[in-house]
């Protein structure tokens, strides 16, 4: 297999080799370190704006970068207005009955889904910058609020505690989102893919739906639990405590609003049709107990709510041990998820529109708002998918959707809450259930499995963590395999035999393309992701089988005896010192063998470190190539020209060369 010792020279009649891999240039550490950390924390470049700019401008781009609603009020048409208006209503029926049920979901005071669809709207529409977000209390945020708090403290027992909790761990989740903006941490986000949100909201949506049969068959006491056993088991163990007025009212009412939501799917145009029937749910569920006196026969309703605008709790929020841990610990994972939703939500509906919206103003927008609100009795709001839809299917332009939707909500707080005294909360039920019914995506997850089966893994284990354990461990089991696959993807990179097309230059994945010959005595392997410490073990392992494969093939086609070993390093965008070493230990064995490694298209990075580790001198610039193919050719050349057996005439036939 001698090959190994010929000397491939620069130039020929033959192979005309015009170009060289080029060294990059030396970079100061400081530039490079600075332009690493730009692409890292600065991809969209928020300083370009700022260039050439007098200090006036400046500090008026700086506060439209932070409060996009001083770019576009002044330019704001008011042919947008009276779609605006529409939406901020249309959504405000949506939000009252949504509000006061979600906060009865995380077991605070009902008034407080009010109160938080009031001031944080209003914040958003002066810092957030997409157009179609309605912002709003959330159900699996609610959950995790109720779930999270309630391990250590009962909101029944001490709903003093519980409440300032509550405000203390949305302060904590808003301070949480606004510094991811602020330090442009918001690649973390990322981290929950598509697949673990979809597992995940499932997940939630089933274990909500499951804790509505509280409400729906009016039982009293119920499991504080999540998981679907301690449910079932809550409800199967008091058979004797349920009530079927509250049954019958709840079915009702749940197949309407399911009935009009179905509607409106089939036609869009009717979409104010599902948008109304919660706040109809409502006013008719009020009257019906009003009028029967429904409430004397085992009809839970709300009670009295509190007129006027949302009181100061700034007084409220706990700094304190023991609790302040337990406020982070529920603050910072209750933001993410909401943070991811919101996020989602945005960009979603902004690619419907062709605008853009900026995912770290986003998470400043939605933090401060979060922060503001733990301050004037509101919990944890994001901008939730079937308000948003609502607002964007109503023909929202803007932001002053939102605007309306507070002011319509803080007249509600002004002068129509007692009309809320009546309310069942077996309606607030089938609302939530009809809601949560929405993020059981099963389309989803049947592309999933078309697609990819490991992401549907991820998604039902994202979902049998919430339903059988808790939220919680429903949210870790997801991440954690998230981040086993993306572990396995740097750990195990795809390596790949190349052929030659057939009639072309072009060489490519054997097993992809069929027709893709092997070419004698050339070995081709693409290595198909950066050489990291991680990998570089495995890659040192799997080139040595690719040349034990290779060689038998050869032996039992009896086909050209292996020479040569490319590596093709297109896709290697990077290369640390122990792929390095690696790169190195792999030249000495396949010198061992007999045979010669030869380098094709390394990048500017890969350069950069072959160069100053000396390794380029030790592979020689002569065995490193711009393309796969002149690499080939040169191989091709070296076989039909060197004779491996005679040392002498590789002398010979270098010399001749070196005197061409």
């Amino acid at each position: 297999m001698g090959n190994a010792d010929c000397v491939y020279p620069s130039a020929s009649t033959n192979v005309e080799r015009s170009h060289r891999v080029a060294i990059p240039p030396p970079q100061p550490f400081v530039k490079t370190f600075r332009n690493t950390v730009k692409e890292t924390f600065f991809p969209d470049d928020p300083f370009r704006q700022f260039k050439n700019q007098t200090a006036w401008r400046k500090l008026v781009l700086g506060l439209q970068y932070f409060f996009p609603i001083l770019e576009w009020a002044p330019r704001y048409p008011l042919s947008f207005f009276k779609a605006d208006i529409v939406s901020g209503i249309t959504i405000a029926s949506l939000a009252i009955p949504q509000g006061i049920s979600y906060a009865k979901l995380a077991n605070l005071p009902p008034i407080l889904g009010l109160y938080s669809s009031f001031v944080p709207p209003l914040i958003y529409a002066m810092m957030g910058s997409s157009r179609d977000l309605a912002v709003g209390t959330v159900a699996v945020a609610s959950l995790l609020t109720a779930s999270m708090l309630g391990q250590e403290v009962n909101a029944s027992e001490n709903p003093s505690l519980y409440l300032h909790l509550a405000f203390t761990a949305t302060f904590f989740a808003g301070v949480f989102q606004a510094s991811l903006g602020f330090l442009r941490l918001g690649f973390i986000v990322d981290f929950l893919s598509h697949a673990t949100i979809v597992g995940f909201m499932a997940g939630a949506a089933t274990v909500v739906c499951l804790q509505q049969l509280k409400g729906i068959l009016g039982l009293e006491h119920f499991t504080h639990g999540t998981d679907v056993v301690s449910v079932m088991r809550s409800v199967f163990s008091q058979t004797h405590e349920w009530k079927w007025e509250s049954g019958v009212l709840g079915c009702c009412f749940l197949f309407f609003l399911l009935i009009t939501r179905y509607f409106s799917k089939r036609k869009p145009k009717f979409f104010w049709i599902s948008a109304m029937a919660p706040l109809t749910s409502v006013i008719l569920g009020s009257l019906l107990v009003y009028l029967t006196h429904a409430e004397k026969h085992g009809v839970q309703v709300i009670g009295k709510l509190k007129k006027g605008l949302n009181p100061l709790s700034i007084t409220d929020l706990i700094f304190s041990p023991p609790h302040m841990t337990l406020a982070i610990k529920t603050g910072i994972i209750t933001g993410i998820i909401a943070l991811a939703e919101g996020i989602a939500v945005g960009r979603s509906f902004s690619m419907f529109k062709s605008y853009h919206i900026d995912g770290n103003k986003e998470m400043i927008a939605i933090g401060m708002m979060n922060v503001v609100g733990s301050c004037t009795s509101c919990y944890l709001t994001t901008g939730p998918f079937s308000r948003s839809a609502v607002n964007y299917n109503a023909g929202c332009k803007t932001a002053v959707s939102n605007i309306v939707m507070a002011i319509a909500v803080m007249f509600t707080l002004l002068f129509l809450t007692p009309l809320f005294h009546y309310t069942p909360l077996v309606v607030l039920s089938a609302i939530i259930i009809a809601a949560m019914l929405g993020l059981i995506d099963y389309e989803a997850a049947i592309h999933l499995w078309k697609v990819d089966k490991f992401d549907l893994i991820v998604c039902i284990s994202a979902y049998v963590g919430v339903v059988f354990g808790s939220v919680e461990v429903g949210l870790v089991i997801a991440v954690a395999i998230s981040l086993l696959r993306v572990l396995l993807f740097v750990a195990r990179p795809r390596t790949f035999v190349l052929g030659n097309i057939p009639d072309s230059m072009i060489y490519r994945n054997a097993e992809q393309y069929t027709n893709a010959s092997n070419v004698p005595g050339i070995l081709i392997l693409e290595i198909d992701a950066p050489i990291y410490f991680a990998n570089s073990n495995y890659l040192r392992e799997r080139i040595s089988r690719w040349i034990d494969d290779e060689e038998d093939r050869i032996k039992s086609a009896g086909e050209t005896s292996l020479q040569y070993v490319i590596l093709d390093l297109t896709a290697v965008g990077n290369i640390d010192t122990s792929g390095l070493s690696m790169v190195d230990e792999v030249k000495k064995t396949i010198e061992r063998r007999g045979l010669k490694l030869v380098l094709a298209n390394p990048g500017s990075e890969v350069m950069k470190k072959l160069n100053k580790s000396e390794l380029i001198d030790k592979i020689g610039q002569e065995w490193i190539y711009l393309t796969v193919g002149e690499a080939v050719e040169a191989c091709n050349f070296m076989l039909h020209t060197c004779k491996p057996s005679d040392a002498k005439d590789d002398q010979s036939v270098e010399s001749t060369w070196n005197n061409v």
